[in-house]
């Protein structure tokens, strides 16, 4: 979603006198914590294909947040698109759900971090002894989620070391969604792909000797729970639980269990704010 489209959302629920992250939430004490979530990106989250039900990461640090606050937790399966217009108008409590904590995001939201992470570029392995080096990456078509802030990312990597360096630019396959870009990687319609570092472990478990990486994050990112930027008693408790849990160590074996360890955080961070 863009800013622009955005704000008008959160215009148009202001002046219907809805509420929005703008204002204090409405949530009753004790009540359930109603949690946006995207059910399509493993290991943080996605659909158990044995038992329908959502398992991941995510969800289970929602589940242990929740029973911190004495509450417990509904997850409201959405679309990327409408995650944060759905707690603009009050429909979700939070967001719980991979979401980049981004410094233009941040005019609405308010991100308690919870993961490092960092866009990774990767490429079949049958083709790995062509990309010996990002730049080798270089006119080549590379595929991301146009749904992501990826693109944006690929695009200034690009301009960077490619065009500075007088070579062709990197052409941006906005995809819709990181499976859609594997696919197009295997089908042969782009040369690399790139997804969030802290998901690949999981992807290349899944598919074995399938692809590999191609340099080192290019990025360095924090993926964090977002609630109303003006929601300050609840972002506090939550923060204040997410501290407890970081603390006696039931974030770290949530982490371990998930195989993100490399990617957990030691100490509450606010808006990327180490």
């Amino acid at each position: 979603m863009t800013r622009t489209l955005f704000i008008g959302i959160v215009t148009l629920a202001m002046a219907l006198g809805l509420p929005t992250a703008q204002a204090q939430t409405t949530r009753a004490k004790g009540a359930p914590i109603r949690a946006a979530v995207v059910s399509n990106y493993p290991p943080l989250e996605y659909k158990d294909p044995a038992s329908g039900k959502l398992v991941g990461f995510d969800i289970d640090l929602g589940e242990a947040l929740a029973a911190r606050l004495g509450t417990t937790i509904r997850w409201e399966e959405t679309s990327f698109d409408q995650m944060t217009s759905s707690l603009a108008t009050g429909r979700v409590d939070i967001i719980l759900s991979g979401m980049t904590d981004l410094a233009t995001r941040r005019e609405v939201l308010r991100f308690i971090d919870y993961l490092k992470s960092g866009p990774q570029f990767y490429v079949l392995s049958s083709r790995a002894a062509e990309f010996a080096s990002p730049q080798a990456l270089c006119g080549r078509k590379i595929g991301t989620s146009r749904r992501t802030s990826f693109p944006a990312e690929v695009a200034a990597w690009s301009a960077e070391h490619c065009e500075k360096a007088g070579k062709s630019a990197i052409t941006v396959i906005g995809t819709d969604g990181s499976a859609d870009a594997r696919a197009q990687l295997r089908q042969g319609r782009i040369d690399a792909a790139v997804q969030g570092g802290e998901t690949l472990h999981y992807i290349f478990g899944l598919e074995p000797n399938t692809y590999t990486l191609v340099g080192k994050p290019f990025a360095t990112q924090y993926v964090g729970l977002a609630t109303g930027r003006k929601d300050e008693a609840f972002s506090s408790e939550l923060a204040a639980a997410m501290r407890q849990l970081i603390a006696d160590g039931s974030y770290a074996k949530i982490a371990a269990k998930w195989g993100l360890t490399d990617y957990a955080v030691t100490k509450l961070i606010i808006d990327s704010a180490d």
